[in-house]
């Protein structure tokens, strides 16, 4: 069925086969390539034709389908035998630049024999010696041929690299690559890398590289001691593979690269991106290099002992790494021997042996700002009840390990949320069988228990609806049991979580902290109303209290609300003190500080945490140290002592190693000495905490904080440069699962992809930075109740659509924005947009761009007008002198001299002369530099020109603006040199 219109003319032919040009690699553009062919023969002239030939053997050859190109190079070689005389230059060049891909698409065919493979060679010989065209590219197919063979090749490699390279060679990138493997198969990593050097740093490139030289060259450098150049060509070379059928091999090179450095859990991710590949790549060569890297993978993932985990294989069924890795080395270990039949050789057997039996490099290579280990990739497994942090032997028996659990639960220790999950486990299996205990209790008594641990942790996670249900249930089963203590306990935690449940709404603040004060007083009768409480039990029911009154003193931040709250703590103190319950002692001084701090009053509040410090390291309980260093250190982040606050968040993340990282907050302690270091100056440690903090947030289920935070990392990954890192990390995150099932919040989800597209856009991707911005205006478009971001996110899909060179597009996207901004206005934004689209056309199209590029400009100028009626304060640079400065360029990109000096002039008088303020002070110089250059250059006057530089010039030095000097020096020079 065709997919596009067929032509009906060889000008639509024509256009349509530069529209399929524009597409990326792959089945659709093949697919339109070959109905084009069908359209071309339709035409009498024979040009069309070879066009669109030509055109399809490029589609078989980059999307990977090697057993196509040399059938439809015959078509084209009959036709220059036939008519020569139709081929002009340029499609003379084509026609013999391609009997290289030919000579590429036959090596990687098994069942092509190897005397077809030197016929075609002796075909190409003969071809270019009767057209009088240098040899070179002849022997470099050769030598091709020799080293694919495992034959020798240091004469066929000294025929191709000592011969001047002729027009018909491969491009410098590509040859680079060639010599350099040439050394590595030698042996001589060195002297390869030092070849590669030039394609590495990105001085040679084409459309394979340097993409297919950083595969090899990763462990080359490995080897050499070079692990932070090998991290960073990672990043950006896998990048450039991906999903891509005919860089397949490069992927799998990738693969061994993560298998070979411990990022094993790395590989495994990137594996299940390209899980398409198993299916994609027609070329038998290209499929045996991908499927050896992917077994180099699975092989170390099983040799951990992960052989159980769940892999990306074949299509038509799941697979564990055991099973693909078994089915995989089938299938490899045919197609080599397959290759080595034909070739009378064992080479690619030999070379497949090699990688697999490869050692790891490294024990651990931290490639991405997202470090996991196969354990993190696992599926939950049953947790196992942690030892006891005391003398006491670990329990055995299901009635020791109950009468444990609640012991540590009534003390409130970590451990108990790790022994409740071992408990857990075994009343699910069916064979469970309670026991027989008065101590232990009836069955009905330890599910409540469970249950209770279970609304507990879904609190943790804020879902609390959920919880609020689940204590609801407990409670009913306690009282089964017999239990009216613990019941009321559950009956106030299901109050407790039902009053945080969100309310949305204009008065969402007011009615949660009605919600709170109704808590507190509903937890207040149970309390009251409840028979014979244990110690333990009724200090958590004063704890509640206290603790529904300090969310409402949160919620509100009323200081009528502070008092009650420092009742209900001397209340639990006192308590919690006269029998000796020493964690909710601790507690109560904890909720004290808590309270000073949110009344504003942090000194005391420091006070009150440096009293509870003391008593902890004495006293205990150790684990409330962790979080109350934690609150600590945002007391002195508070009080803006951050070097204080990181020594506090340091010793505190020091002492949470000791403990479960949910029982003690080590999320938001590394959340909080991010803070710290980037008061300090200190942001790639930031960085680090940033994502570690994500990622317990993440383990921990707090999937949207965690999200959150981790958008957080990634754009400060682009803030400090490391574009890299934060595209892997953003691919990384929208890899998950919820996320590509729609789980996720769609807004988090868009604020991911759209850091991600700027972040590939500051990697200079342009046309992948595009195609994402277009696809997020697109679905904010729909957002009728936040049209102010759809307006900001529409403007950047303007601008990069115009660094394309796409000027109708980027017109209908700087619509789409100009009409979300007039119902929520964003008008630096637009403004800036608007003035860029503007400084585009002028600059790509010089005076056929006039016209539009001042359209932009006059919607810039409405723009500013608005914002100047809505008394808007630009925080940057001043719409109305920015636009008159785009005034003045966009004029002179056009040749309009004059009309760009008096633009200029304007600038010049909105912004006034120079002050300290440095920013006014470029911006000033920048001006008078343009309007000297205009001047003097273009209107060719350079006399007043000179005046006005040497006048700006003094007045910038006056003022100390020395930097800003230079460049309105450097103009007058020129200008006094060209009188």
């Amino acid at each position: 069925m065709p997919t596009a219109p067929h032509p009906q003319s060889t000008d639509e032919l024509y256009q349509a086969l530069q529209e399929n040009d524009r597409r990326p690699y792959g089945r659709s553009r093949t697919v339109t390539a070959e109905e084009l062919v069908d359209a071309a023969e339709q035409f009498a002239e024979p040009v069309p034709l070879v066009h669109a030939l030509l055109e399809l053997q490029e589609a078989y050859t980059y999307g990977a389908e090697p057993r196509k190109s040399p059938v439809v190079f015959a078509r084209l070689l009959t036709l220059f035998d036939e008519q020569p005389d139709v081929f002009d230059e340029r499609l003379r060049h084509m026609l013999f630049w391609r009997f290289k891909w030919v000579a590429h698409a036959l090596r990687q065919l098994p069942e092509v024999p190897l005397a077809s493979l030197r016929q075609w060679l002796t075909e190409m010989r003969d071809r270019y010696e009767k057209a009088d065209l240098g040899l070179q590219p002849y022997y470099g197919q050769a030598y091709q041929l020799a080293a694919h063979l495992g034959e020798d090749t240091t004469l066929p490699y000294e025929l191709w690299a000592a011969r001047t390279r002729t027009r018909l060679s491969d491009c410098e990138a590509c040859e680079i690559c060639e010599r350099a493997l040439f050394h590595l198969t030698a042996g001589d990593d060195e002297r390869a890398l030092r070849t590669w050097e030039p394609v590495l740093a990105g001085k040679e490139s084409c459309r394979e590289e340097p993409t297919r030289s950083v595969s090899y060259a990763l462990l080359p450098l490995l080897r050499t001691g070079r692990t932070d150049r090998a991290r960073e060509l990672h990043l950006a070379g896998y990048r450039g593979c991906r999903r891509n059928p005919s860089m397949a091999q490069e992927v799998g090179r990738h693969l061994e690269f993560c298998a070979l450095t411990g990022n094993e859990a790395r590989g495994l991710e990137l594996l299940a991106e390209n899980r398409s590949l198993f299916g994609e790549v027609d070329s038998p060569l290209d499929l045996l290099g991908f499927l050896t890297g992917v077994e180099v993978l699975l092989q170390r993932v099983e040799l951990l002992g992960h052989g159980e985990l769940p892999a990306a294989g074949f299509a038509g069924r799941t697979w564990t790494v055991a099973g693909l890795r078994a089915e995989v080395r089938g299938r490899a270990d045919d197609l080599a021997a397959r290759f080595d039949a034909r070739n009378g050789t064992t080479a690619h057997t030999d070379r497949r042996r090699a990688r697999l039996d490869r050692a790891p490099l490294l024990d651990a290579l931290e490639l991405t700002l997202r470090p996991r280990s196969l354990d993190d990739v696992a599926p939950a497994a049953p947790v196992a009840a942690p030892a006891a942090r005391t003398a006491a032997a670990v329990a055995e028996s299901v009635p020791e390990l109950i009468a444990r659990t609640r012991a540590l639960d009534e003390q409130g220790h970590p451990d108990a949320s790790a022994c409740w999950a071992r408990l857990r486990t075994l009343v699910a299996a069916r064979d469970y069988t309670h026991p027989d205990d008065p101590a232990v209790g009836p069955l009905v008594r330890l599910r409540a228990d469970l249950l209770a641990d279970e609304a507990s942790r879904a609190g943790d996670k804020d879902e609390f609806a959920v919880a609020a249900g689940l204590y609801e249930e407990a409670a009913g089963l306690y009282d089964d049991a017999g239990l009216p203590g613990q019941a009321a306990l559950a009956r106030a935690s299901a109050l407790l979580a039902a009053a945080e449940v969100p309310v949305e709404g204009a008065d969402a603040t007011e009615a949660k902290a009605t919600a709170l004060t109704a808590a507190h007083a509903s937890i207040v009768r149970l309390h009251e109303e409840a028979p014979g409480l244990a110690p333990h039990l009724e200090a958590r029911l004063l704890r509640m209290r206290a603790t529904a009154l300090g969310l409402r003193l949160q919620t509100s931040g009323s200081q009528e609300h502070v008092a009650p709250v420092l009742a209900e703590v001397e209340l639990l103190h006192a308590f919690a003190t006269r029998h000796d319950v020493v964690g909710q002692v601790s507690g109560a001084l904890l909720l004290r500080a808590s309270t000073y701090a949110l009344s504003g009053d942090l000194p005391a509040a420091v006070t009150e945490i440096d009293a509870l410090l003391d008593r902890l390291k004495a006293h205990g309980p150790a684990w409330h140290l962790p979080r109350t260093l934690g609150l600590r250190g945002r007391l002195q982040l508070g009080l803006q002592d951050a070097q204080a606050a990181h020594a506090d968040l340091t010793e505190g993340l020091r002492l949470a190693a000791d403990w479960p990282a949910d029982a003690v907050d080590a999320a938001r302690i590394h959340g909080d000495l991010a803070q710290a270091c980037m008061f300090l100056g200190r942001p790639d440690e930031a960085l680090r905490h940033l994502t570690r903090s994500a990622e317990l947030d993440l383990r921990h289920g707090s999937r949207t904080d965690a999200f959150c935070t981790y958008s957080n990392a990634a754009q400060l990954s682009l803030d400090l440069g490391r574009v890299e890192d934060g595209i892997a990390l953003l691919d990384s995150l929208l890899a998950e699962p919820d996320v590509t099932a729609g789980e996720l919040d769609d807004r988090l989800v868009a604020q991911l992809r759209l850091t991600r597209a700027r972040a590939l856009h500051a990697g200079d991707d342009l046309k992948a930075a595009t195609a994402e911005f277009v696809a997020l205006a697109a679905e904010s478009a729909g957002w009728d109740d936040d049209p102010g971001s759809h307006a900001m996110i529409a403007a950047e899909t303007a601008v990069l659509l115009g660094e394309s060179g796409e000027f109708g597009r980027a017109r209908e996207a700087a619509e789409q924005a100009l009409a979300a901004h007039a119902r929520d206005p964003r008008y630096e934004q637009l403004s800036n947009c608007l003035r860029e689209l503007a400084r585009l056309q002028g600059q790509q199209q010089g005076p056929d761009g006039l016209a539009d590029a001042l359209a932009f400009l006059a919607d810039a100028g409405r723009v500013a007008d608005e914002a100047r009626a809505a008394g808007y304060e630009a925080r940057g640079r001043s719409l109305d002198s920015a636009l008159a400065y785009e005034h003045g360029r966009v004029n002179a990109y056009a040749g309009a001299y004059e009309d760009a000096l008096a633009a200029l002039e304007k600038a010049l008088a909105l912004l006034g002369e120079p002050g300290a303020d440095p920013d006014h002070a470029g911006e000033w110089a920048e001006c008078v530099r343009l309007a000297g250059a205009v001047e003097g250059i273009y209107l060719e006057r350079p006399t007043p020109a000179l005046t006005r530089l040497d006048a700006a010039v003094a007045r910038l030095a006056a003022l100390g603006h020395t930097d800003e000097t230079e460049p309105l020096t450097s103009l007058a020079a020129r200008l006094r040199d060209e009188e």
